[in-house]
């Protein structure tokens, strides 16, 4: 038998949802004699809300947003703001792993490769989607307004070192450094430096 249990938040409040600016479980699922059980979105839907929460950012930003339909060189998506080019890897999770000063994501040594290679033509980043247990919580809709109730965090791993693990190795995202349109302006202004330092700078 299973017993829906809510431990925080409030459906009609999206800031309590992540009270403390950082995840926790907000509707749990607990089977009796067991432990809790999280229902477990598909990756396909993970993929796509996180889609869209880049694009809203991108859209508010004023940059333009390439969606690839194949994951081949480790990028779902990348932003353009004028000459300037920015690669991101799009991951989504229903329960982050937290460390201290944020969070930790194990990505395959195959993409963290591509990302680092210092010859790409724009910087690789990783960008982590953290989203409520309930996937009935990640969309709040508001008389003014639908809510996107997620947060997201990012890295950049252009020109880091050989991966720590064979098989996947464990990304450092801090909580400093929330997804946000500022952060975006941040990657461009690593892009622009890229490729000044590597003569390749715009005239």
């Amino acid at each position: 038998m299973a017993v829906l249990t809510v431990i925080g938040g409030s459906r009609h409040n999206p800031q309590a949802l992540f009270p403390t600016g950082s995840c926790r479980h907000i509707l749990a699922v607990t089977r009796e004699g067991g432990p809790p059980v999280a229902a477990e979105a598909t990756s396909w839907q993970k993929e796509q809300v996180s889609r869209a929460y880049v694009h809203a950012l991108a859209t508010q930003g004023g940059y333009t947003l390439c969606d690839w339909n194949v994951d081949k060189d480790g990028v779902d998506v990348t932003l353009r703001s004028g000459p300037w080019m920015v690669d991101i890897q799009l991951k989504c999770t229903q329960s982050p792993r937290i460390v201290r000063g944020g969070f930790s994501f194990d990505l395959d040594v195959e993409t963290y490769d591509k990302l680092r290679n210092p010859d790409r033509s724009a910087p690789g980043h990783l960008a982590l989607l953290i989203v409520p247990p309930d996937i009935g919580r990640w969309v709040i809709h508001q008389s003014e307004s639908i809510v996107l109730a997620c947060h997201g965090y990012w890295a950049s791993l252009h020109g880091l070192g050989c991966a720590s693990g064979s098989v996947t190795t464990a990304i450092h995202l801090p909580e400093h450094q929330p997804l946000t349109v500022k952060a975006m302006g941040t990657m461009f202004d690593a892009a622009r430096r890229m490729a000044n330092s590597a003569g390749r700078g715009v005239n």
